[in-house]
């Protein structure tokens, strides 16, 4: 797993490489996901930043997430909800989304991830990206409604 240092490194190196400055908000929202193991939507992480960088729009915000997700810096985490989470942690892996309290948990499932496609599907395409997201209820909301019985 690559340190926070050598992820922030390969951030700038990719935003230099496409001609995309450096800007400071750029910098702390990349750095805010990096560090955030909750996998915010764009209005959260918004929230998050906006007592230090209070002329930060929330446009500003999803504009930048979607210009991220492109250069292939950050992921979108599709739920059920309306709304997309976000992470900058981009190694393959899958996620537990607990339908309760919305926690998003990440989890890695290799024999899925070597798994061919059924054969039906064999000429539908070129495949870019292979991800679960599973649904339940996490094990913290299933103890907490147990103490509640």
């Amino acid at each position: 797993m690559a340190t926070e240092q050598q992820v922030m490194a390969h951030f700038e190196a990719t935003c230099r490489s496409h001609g995309l400055k450096l800007t400071h908000q750029r910098l702390e929202i990349y750095r805010a996901l990096l560090q955030s193991a909750e996998h915010p939507s764009a209005e959260s992480l918004h929230k998050q930043l906006e007592t230090r960088l209070p002329t930060l729009s929330p446009d500003t915000v999803y504009r930048t997430l979607a210009t991220f997700e492109q250069l292939g810096l950050v992921k979108r985490v599709e739920t059920m909800s309306s709304q997309a989470r976000f992470e900058a942690v981009i190694d393959q892996h899958h996620h537990f989304f607990c339908d309760q309290c919305g926690r998003l948990i990440d989890f890695h499932w290799h024999l899925f991830d070597t798994m061919g496609l059924p054969e039906s599907l064999q000429g539908i395409g070129k495949i870019r990206d292979k991800n679960v997201v599973v649904h339940g209820v996490c094990e913290q909301c299933l103890t907490s409604k147990k103490n509640e019985s």
